[in-house]
């Protein structure tokens, strides 16, 4: 496996990329990560993903560069990370006793290609009732403030997930075997793209 780039400053994907043996460093991209007017989740992730490693490319090209967002959806509508204390409340008001679905977009520039693969994932969450005790206390912890859809799956949160369908590292924010497929493909030519 070639050494990535990880173009995250998330705790979250370089725990992931760790936990699998893959090498790596992590450099920040900076890049604006506002949607777009009627922008639906798979093309947003895969948009802010590739912008993401696009800005990393820029400045280590040559490099196997990999990024990735993540939001969750729930009848319809995209929630990224909460503004504050209340959009996290709402959040979770919203998500409590229903289904969801966390999309993640992954792009990686392959080392010597200069044009990205690119996909997305798709996992199904459950998530428990909560009442308004535990989703004060939860916000309290402070784990729902940086997380898309105000919870993280691995952490504290973990108790309030009755199931999942699908890549649970997905909803962790960086799905490993979508990832594994894109590297394994190996660089896109110019010619093929």
């Amino acid at each position: 496996m070639p050494k990535l780039v990880l173009a995250s400053a998330s705790p979250r994907r370089a725990e992931i990329l760790r936990n699998t043996g893959w090498p790596f460093e992590a450099v920040a991209a900076n890049i604006d990560e506002s949607r777009y007017d009627h922008e639906d989740a798979p093309t947003y992730v895969r948009r802010v993903a590739r912008a993401k490693a696009e800005d990393v490319w820029a400045r280590l090209p040559g490099a196997t560069i990999v990024a990735a967002d993540t939001v969750v959806v729930v009848d319809g509508e995209i929630l990224g990370k909460p503004r504050d204390d209340e959009d996290a409340r709402r959040m979770l008001r919203l998500l409590q006793g229903r289904r969801h679905d966390v999309l993640t977009g992954v792009t990686v520039f392959n080392g010597r290609g200069n044009q990205p693969r690119i996909t997305h994932e798709s996992t199904e969450v459950i998530f428990a009732e909560m009442n308004d005790d535990e989703i004060g206390w939860y916000i309290a912890t402070g784990e729902p403030m940086d997380k898309a859809g105000a919870y993280a799956i691995q952490g504290l949160g973990a108790r309030f997930i009755e199931g999942i369908k699908g890549d649970y590292s997905n909803v962790v924010g960086l799905p490993v075997r979508a990832l594994y497929e894109l590297i394994r493909l190996g660089p896109v030519s110019e010619a093929r793209s």
